[in-house]
């Protein structure tokens, strides 16, 4: 059995290790390693994909939404809501450019931001909201968007876990995670479902006039070189991390196909045992599985963590601290936050080994050592 690897890039990149060495190989040739060809076509390919009018590629995820937040002109002491069970990246722009994050619940099957607790929480100052897709599930956009309407309020999808995913609306139409709000960001880290060799992102709208802003704050704040309207940032996806995702976005419904077998595979092992919460997985939304995270019940949780590694498998805890508790947030009184929810599931979450290349034989051990150990419990 191969080692098991909680992502495995090294064998997803022998399979398209020809196209990718090609790809890459006719950047160096070219020499055009910033704003190139492949830049341009990938912002086309995935714009075709998502069925979104711009993309507009950039440095990493970070930038993305921090660039989205600017292109809105918000002012210092605007509130931004957020949940605050998420990567840390989705929460700290909002304190960079000076806004007051407003943390809000999360809807304890989804583990994504609860509409109702976005509606509570607006207030006159309330200028964004920014729900995130969390490990490959998509927040109840709907409902999201209903209210952001009714309130004339401005909503930034974080995608960063969830490109690919499918969100079904009422009315039966099908949309992109990231394509429903006024912007959409995404990052392409290596071991995200559709990754890069380094650090990549991109923000997508269908809003001409939004797309003009993103452009121009992404390129230190000008439509023209030398010419700066307004204050911008420099965020730049590299023409050779653009030419590997060409050649990976035509792969990512299989990438998508094969993380949704594991996840059955997991769901199958883990079925009926009351300790094991397996992931939800709502009827709006096709989870494209970022992650497989499980939510336990009587079971010591970091006791598990240390077993799989003593085992050879790798498991990780995202998030063991909620932003509102994270020491950057204490000016802006995250500690007042009372989040019931958030705090129980930092304490119960778990996830395994979750990427394109796992076999059943590492499937079943996974699964197998994971049972021994909560059994025992």
């Amino acid at each position: 059995m191969q080692p098991i690897q909680m992502v495995d890039l090294k064998q997803q990149y022998a399979k398209i290790k020809s196209e990718v060495d090609l790809a890459v190989q006719e950047v160096i040739n070219s020499t055009a390693f910033i704003a190139g060809k492949a830049v341009q076509d990938f912002a086309a390919g995935l714009g075709k994909y998502l069925d979104v009018k711009h993309v507009i590629p950039c440095a990493n995820g970070t930038d993305a939404l921090q660039i989205a937040l600017m292109a809105l002109d918000l002012q210092p002491g605007d509130e931004v809501i957020t949940p605050s069970f998420t990567f840390i990246a989705t929460t700290e722009v909002i304190a960079l450019l000076r806004l007051t994050p407003v943390f809000v619940e999360v809807d304890p099957k989804t583990f994504c931001i609860d509409p109702v607790a976005i509606e509570k929480a607006i207030t006159p100052k309330t200028k964004a909201i920014i729900p995130v897709h969390l490990y490959g599930h998509a927040a109840n956009m709907e409902a999201i968007m209903e209210i952001a309407n009714r309130h004339n309020i401005p909503v930034i999808e974080d995608n960063a876990q969830a490109i690919g995913g499918d969100i079904q609306l009422s009315n039966g139409t099908v949309k992109k995670t990231g394509t429903l709000g006024t912007i959409g960001t995404t990052s392409f880290f290596p071991s995200k479902n559709l990754g890069c060799f380094g650090d990549g992102g991109a923000i997508f709208t269908n809003d001409d006039a939004l797309a003009v802003a993103l452009k121009m704050i992404a390129n230190h704040g000008g439509a023209k070189r030398y010419y700066h309207d307004r204050v911008g940032c420099n965020s730049r996806l590299d023409t050779i991390q653009a030419a590997v995702l060409n050649v990976k976005l035509p792969h990512l419904d299989e990438y998508i196909a094969a993380r949704r077998s594991a996840a059955d595979f997991y769901d199958k092992a883990f079925a009926g045992n009351p300790k094991i919460t397996v992931p939800y997985r709502a009827s709006y939304s096709n989870h494209v599985f970022h992650q497989y995270t499980l939510l336990l019940e009587g079971v010591d949780r970091d006791g598990l963590n240390q077993f799989l590694a003593g085992e050879g498998i790798p498991s990780m805890i995202y998030y063991p601290v909620p932003a509102h508790r994270q020491k950057m947030f204490a000016t802006f009184g995250g500690a007042n936050f009372e989040l019931k929810t958030t705090d129980w599931l930092t304490e119960r979450v778990i996830s395994l080994p979750m990427h394109t290349e796992l076999s059943n034989e590492q499937l079943q051990f996974i699964t197998s050592k994971v049972l021994e150990f909560i059994n025992k419990q």
